[in-house]
């Protein structure tokens, strides 16, 4: 599925990251202003003094990352 296709099926909701085990709420998805490429922008639903609101390359933010020898995705939906 190409990324523009995940983009538009991205489900908004809560998230869990796979290795941190950190939540966060996907809010939407944005595109850079000069290169277009398609970024998730997303809250920390935790205490994080760098910053509440974040964006990730969608590439990035859907893709299988290998954790304790074991390929996951690096955030795994939970919950709209």
């Amino acid at each position: 599925m190409g990324l523009e296709r995940y983009a538009q099926q991205m489900k908004l909701g809560k998230y869990q990251h796979s290795k941190t085990g950190n939540m966060y709420r996907v809010i939407g998805i944005a595109k850079h202003s000069e290169t277009l490429e398609e970024l998730v922008v997303y809250e920390a639903l935790y205490k994080n003094t760098k910053s509440k609101l974040w964006v990730r390359p969608l590439k990035m933010f859907i893709e299988k990352v290998e954790i304790y020898g074991k390929k996951l995705p690096r955030f795994k939906f939970i919950e709209k």
